[in-house]
């Protein structure tokens, strides 16, 4: 589908509506190839003119840290994306604006300026030290997701074995001194058992940055229905995320029976780029393209998005989903290649008959909301 597709109501709603990423992992790029965010790139998801393009009027830029890195050295890549992320937010401030609340990003929009918003995946960043989350807070981070692909030393990931039954009191501790900074809690990633101890912890909402639903492809990263429903029912959101893996079973079934074959590449990559993720994503999505011609994967369309949507709005009503796409960090779908295509949700939502209001808290009003509402609740704390 050309981009003269589009209708023009979806254009309006889309054009009129504060569009909000949860996540991208943008800011390897910024730290290990220096990427210039102001020139359209030929590869890679994000950049200023794309994001115009797409109608961003906000982002989440996550300060990823691999699990293999741990201790001291973890602070360190996270603080090392930071900076990287806020040398090109201040190369660039006549196009962008670093915020960290909610008045800051109503007033970049009010001056035509993408908000750039900063959030730590992975708890280990912080070395299970309050101080250190305390410090993240005071440089502007928003958000943190608790665990990456492995556990920490205080919660259990969706992606290895359990250790700790969820949280340890001290993961519980964290929570608390989360909704006493203001600084939302994210569940992306996590074991069910870890969801569940946070939405016992927690006195704020809770949102999960970037997953999809597991009635439609069952990855253990994903929300099964009842867990969107407690989700929603604490006034939290579901960022739907793009990565094919987490949009198709068929998809990810076909990924999963090449195991040997991805892990050989992954090994391949981390011998040639060394620590480099940045290299090792761009080219990762370049194998699964090649994949997908050669018949080893199926091909994945952007409609699997606002098919995941639908389902989280029908299971949670539309006062709870969102957009986290996962750009620069993930394998895309056919027709969502980058952030120029973002009002192509808009025109899915549009064909599904969906109210213009509906659209709007989806795009962004409801990650706006749960901001406000974290905010408000980290005063009353404090």
């Amino acid at each position: 589908m050309q981009p003269d597709e589009i209708s023009p109501r979806a254009r309006e709603i889309h054009s009129s509506s504060l569009v909000f990423d949860t996540h991208t992992d943008t800011p390897q790029r910024l730290l290990f190839d220096r990427f210039d965010l102001a020139k359209r790139d030929a590869e890679g998801c994000v950049d200023i003119p794309r994001l115009r393009e797409g109608g961003v009027g906000a982002v989440f830029f996550a300060l990823w840290v691999p699990v293999e890195i741990k201790g001291e050295a973890a602070t360190r890549r996270a603080l090392d994306l930071l900076d990287a992320t806020i040398r090109e937010t201040r190369i660039h401030g006549d196009e962008l604006a670093l915020c960290a609340s909610c008045a800051e990003i109503e007033a970049a929009r009010a001056a035509g300026k993408i908000a750039i918003c900063l959030g730590v995946e992975g708890g280990h960043a912080i070395q299970s030290d309050l101080s250190l989350l305390r410090e993240f807070y005071a440089y502007g981070v928003r958000y943190m997701t608790l665990t990456h692909n492995a556990a920490t030393e205080w919660a259990d990931s969706s992606n290895a074995a359990p250790l700790h039954n969820g949280l340890t009191e001290f993961g519980r501790e964290v929570i608390r001194e989360m909704n006493r900074l203001g600084i939302m809690v994210d569940v992306s990633h996590v074991s069910d058992a870890t969801f569940d101890a946070v939405l016992e912890t927690s006195q704020a909402p809770v949102i999960a940055s970037h997953s999809c639903c597991r009635a439609l492809c069952d990855a253990p990263r994903n929300l099964d229905d009842a867990m969107i429903k407690r989700l929603a029912a604490g006034g939290g959101v579901i960022h739907i995320t793009f990565h094919n893996s987490f949009l198709s079973q068929e998809y990810a079934n076909a990924y999963r029976a090449l195991t040997v074959e991805s892990t050989a590449r992954q090994k391949d990559l981390v011998q040639k780029y060394g620590p480099n993720e940045a290299r090792i994503l761009m080219e990762g999505q370049q194998w699964s393209n090649e994949s997908i011609r050669e018949g080893k994967l199926p091909q994945v369309s952007w409609e699997k998005i606002v098919e995941h949507i639908d389902h989280a709005v029908a299971v949670a009503g539309p006062d709870h989903v969102g957009i986290g796409s996962d750009f620069d960090g993930a394998f895309m779908p056919q027709g969502m290649e980058d952030a120029s295509r973002l009002p192509w949700i808009t025109e899915g939502l549009v064909r599904r008959r969906y109210g213009d209001g509906d659209i709007h808290k989806i795009l962004g009003q409801n990650t706006i909301r749960v901001m406000a509402e974290v905010e408000r609740i980290s005063k009353r704390l404090s």
